[in-house]
């Protein structure tokens, strides 16, 4: 895998997150941030590409307390990393509802 940084970034409307992706866990989770600022999380879904990603919108919809609509995937949609956009939230926000949510 190549070595890429991800971080969470301001945007005009709303912030962005680097995630990587665990699937089959026993519950939907998060379980941590990698040092380069990637949020872990692990979902309770089949490891298929459209379960996982209507899985992970509704997480983090919930974790971040927001409707599914303003959340989603904008790179990543195959495989394990995903970068999500998070609409009208701005970076602060969204991170500490994920340290709020963190196991």
């Amino acid at each position: 895998m190549p070595n890429r940084k991800f971080d969470l970034h301001g945007g005009k409307v709303g912030s962005a997150l680097a995630v990587r992706i665990t699937p089959r866990a026993s519950r939907n989770q998060i379980v941590g941030v990698l040092s380069d600022g990637t949020v872990k999380v692990h979902l309770a879904s089949e490891p298929t590409d459209e379960e996982t990603n209507r899985q992970l919108i509704i997480f983090l919809a919930e974790v971040l307390g927001v409707p599914k609509s303003r959340v989603e995937i904008v790179a990543g949609p195959i495989g394990w990393d995903r970068l999500v956009a998070v609409m009208d939230m701005d970076v602060d926000t969204v991170n500490q509802r994920i340290i709020a949510h963190m196991d």
